[in-house]
């Protein structure tokens, strides 16, 4: 029987615009499935829980189509009627709908029995709200198939902390000594300066996607990437005023939606503005980096991001906090320990400023490990890489491979 405690930090795939209907036994089992379907994971479905278990089920679909999953709770010492309420149910199940048993014994012929009628999964009870989330995710994943990217939402407490740097340094750690595929999407339409800080200059960029819903696909992201390395890709801003960015707050959900599905890493260079859009995007990220400097406004604001996020996403990891800027000579500082003790989180990272080498990294458009590779901060930055990748020593030794098979798909070069 497969192993139903693991409740580890797997990346959990967003489950698709699909309809769900569970049908439970108990009060527990409800609970967890209907607090499932708040999950961020789950926004897109729609799904409904009554009580009844098999038997309302049966009664339910002998005249009306099944949706896309049902979720049943197979009542504690009647596997024997509960198996025969399932022969009843696929008289009347439609073509591809997919069944998800909870239950209350951990007995092999009971499972077996289960997966002969075609049960996509079994569950043992008490089931936790990830539990339920991952089953109904891996429903709509076939084995083997690669796994889906992970999106990791940079912002700053406030303008002008270097969330944009971190942002890039990190993408550039993670593409090159984790050797990741990796794209960095700068959302700074207007004054975005990813293109800046790599030294491109791409004629077309995020605009083009957000602007253009119609046209929007696989092949019009790929048009759009610009290629810094080997492992590493740019959707970059225009930085241009010819027109406002005044955004619905679905309008980025198309394009972070095609990376995921092909590039193992995406990096979300968020603007220190607050609408519909940029909160949908924290909140909906797998990992949020918040930015901040050690100044009073900075905690503030860090306060506010970090009680925000932690509220609307309880069952995830905590978003990283990195303090920038540190140890500037004369100026008063929050010292590390007590921001930290502030806003009840350990620190990600401490980067002490050092005006010769971000200023060199900016004017010459490249990243700190590229001005000084064996430094403390590029080691940070690295540090900082590995952990959110889930990995806990940085591979400092390991030099760019080749391109990654998953973003050959979008980057590729076409030839002139």
């Amino acid at each position: 029987m497969p192993d139903m405690t693991d409740t580890g930090e797997r990346l959990i795939a967003p489950v698709p615009r699909v309809a769900i209907q569970a049908f439970c036994e108990t009060p527990d089992v409800a609970t967890a499935i209907e607090a499932a379907a708040t999950d961020r994971r789950m926004q897109k479905t729609h799904l409904k829980v009554q009580t009844g278990g098999g038997a309302a089920a049966v009664e339910s679909y002998r005249h009306a189509p099944t949706p896309n999953v049902i979720v049943l709770e197979a009542p504690r010492g009647a596997q024997d009627a509960f198996l025969g309420q399932l022969d009843s149910l696929a008289e009347s199940c439609d073509a591809g709908t997919k069944v998800l048993v909870v239950g209350h014994v951990n007995d092999v012929l009971f499972y077996r029995d289960l997966m002969r009628r075609g049960v996509s999964e079994y569950l043992i009870a008490p089931v936790e709200v990830l539990e339920v989330v991952r089953a109904i995710s891996e429903l709509f994943n076939a084995p083997g198939a690669e796994p889906v990217g992970r999106s990791v939402a940079v912002v700053g407490a406030k303008g002008g902390v270097g969330a944009s740097t971190v942002a890039h340094n990190i993408a550039w750690s993670v593409a090159r000594a984790q050797g990741t595929a990796t794209v960095i999407v700068d959302l700074d339409i207007a004054f975005g300066t990813a293109g800046l800080d790599f030294n491109q200059d791409p004629p077309q960029g995020i605009a083009e996607a957000i602007f253009s819903p119609d046209r929007l696909d696989a092949n019009l992201v790929d048009r759009l990437l610009s290629k810094c390395s080997d492992n590493l890709s740019l959707l970059a801003a225009p930085a241009m005023l010819d027109r406002t960015c005044d955004l619905a707050e679905t309008s980025v959900d198309g394009v972070i939606d095609i990376l995921r599905n092909t590039v193992p890493c995406v990096v979300l260079d968020v603007p220190h503005v607050w609408t519909a859009w940029s909160r949908r995007i924290l909140v909906s990220a797998d990992e949020i980096v918040i930015v901040a400097t050690p100044d009073l406004a900075s905690l503030r604001n860090t306060k506010n991001l970090f009680d925000l996020l932690k509220s609307n996403r309880p069952n995830d990891r905590r978003p990283r906090v990195i303090l920038n800027m540190t140890a500037i000579p004369k100026r008063p500082e929050i010292a590390p320990a007590e921001f930290a003790k502030a806003i009840g989180t350990e620190l990600a990272g401490v980067l002490a400023f050092d005006a010769p080498l971000f200023g060199t990294a900016a004017n010459n458009g490249q990243m700190i490990a590229e001005v000084q590779p064996s430094g403390k901060v590029a080691e940070s930055f690295d540090d900082i890489a590995a952990a959110i990748m889930g990995r806990p020593e940085a591979k400092r030794t390991r030099s760019a491979g080749l391109l990654d098979p998953l973003l050959t798909k979008i980057v590729r070069r076409k030839a002139s």
